[in-house]
């Protein structure tokens, strides 16, 4: 995290003997990501968050690498998410779309609780598509809406608690997510000519206290998934400071760049992983040169995989290939993408006649590895999209 936040009752200085209103001490704990040089938060718990008094297996049916099939013969894919049944939570509900050595992109459709979960492979983040839930975490909670990403660092126990049923992408890392690093001073502040703020950022506001013993919480490792059952509650933190903590972002909280011919992708960025990147497309004045072709241009980005996912709006470069809200594309390396046949034309034609916004919404990762295909891919693939440009062509 880029700023500095203090929640709850805290110490005057680090380290030093903070005690409990009946005299014990509280317990530190020390969340910090690579071996103490990078960022951190200390938080207060009123009892040893170190006790536990079992530990077992717990079968992944969404473990990692299996059942995930190479994008071969290559062809550029197309998925209807809408079509993905409700199953499960929010956590062990994830169903996965794509994955790779770095991150595994998957998709739950859910409005049960969840259980008490630890991703401690890495960070994730959860673009919630449609609906509301509250994302109770160490170190308070948070409310998520639609349009909302959900970003928990590495290691942060929480749990989904929906209003209602929720469809949600979730991406999950093999390291840590945070902004990306050109946006931020040497002291980690958000430049001026970043497309979003610490004001755009909703943190725990409060402490969130639970009770109770013998407390079931699913950790994931790169060995899978076990549950460790803890002697307390782990959400019995008085206070905390530092620069580590989940945090919401709204999509609609997103500047766009803006140029007088048609912008890379680079522009959308939002937050970068190890591996791959997450931009937003949001609606934006279109370009304004008086020849500017208002659509995206053919391209193939030989270092990547490109995985899109539409939200809200009218993606005009994709009309005719059968793209709703809910779809998800993916073009990948070895494969030249760009509008469909007669957009550019229709692009033009509606600039000129005063169609001055663009009005798409959608996310997007790219990954600097191939993207395999998870079972949920297959069961939603529309199976005809690759050919579409030659069929509109023909």
């Amino acid at each position: 995290m880029p700023y500095y936040r203090v929640v709850g009752e805290i110490p005057r200085k680090r380290h030093v003997r903070f005690r409990r209103p009946d005299g014990g001490l509280y317990a530190e704990e020390l969340m910090g990501e690579e071996g103490f040089s990078s960022d951190s938060s200390l938080l207060y718990h009123r009892h040893a968050p170190t006790a536990i008094t079992g530990s077992e297996n717990v079968e992944d049916v969404s473990a990692d690498g299996a059942d995930l099939t190479l994008n071969h013969p290559l062809r550029p894919r197309a998925y209807r998410t809408q079509e993905l049944p409700e199953e499960g939570d929010l956590v062990l509900g994830r169903r996965v779309l794509f994955g790779n050595e770095d991150v595994r992109v998957s998709f739950a459709v859910a409005r049960e609780a969840s259980g008490l979960y630890r991703d401690s492979v890495g960070a994730q983040v959860v673009y919630v598509q449609v609906g509301r839930a509250r994302v109770e975490t160490t170190y308070g909670a948070l409310d998520a809406h639609e349009g909302d990403y959900v970003v928990i660092p590495t290691g942060t126990i929480h749990r989904w608690i929906p209003d209602g049923p929720v469809r949600a992408l979730v991406i999950e890392a093999k390291g840590h997510i945070r902004p990306p690093r050109r946006y931020l001073s040497q002291f980690g502040q958000f430049l001026e000519h970043a497309p979003y703020s610490e004001r755009d950022l909703r943190g725990p506001a409060e402490p969130l206290l639970a009770d109770g013993g013998d407390v079931p919480v699913i950790v994931r490792t790169r060995a899978g998934l076990s549950r460790l059952t803890y002697l307390r509650h782990p959400f019995d933190v008085v206070g905390w400071d530092g620069c580590l903590y989940p945090y919401v972002f709204d999509i609609d909280d997103f500047e766009p760049v803006v140029k007088r011919t048609h912008a890379p992708p680079p522009v959308h960025q939002t937050f970068e992983g190890p591996g791959f990147v997450i931009c937003s497309f949001c609606p934006r004045p279109l370009d304004f040169h008086e020849e500017a072709v208002p659509i995206p241009y053919n391209h193939h980005n030989v270092d990547s995989d490109e995985m899109m996912f539409y939200v809200g709006g009218d993606y005009s470069a994709r009309k005719g290939s059968g793209i709703g809200i809910g779809s998800v594309t993916l073009h990948p390396s070895g494969f030249t993408h760009g509008p469909q046949p007669g957009a550019v034309e229709a692009a033009i034609e509606a600039a000129e006649q005063g169609h001055r916004a663009a009005t798409e919404k959608a996310v997007m990762i790219d990954t600097f590895r191939p993207l395999r295909l998870g079972a949920a891919a297959r069961r939603c693939e529309d199976p005809g999209y690759a050919w579409t440009w030659a069929r509109a062509a023909g």
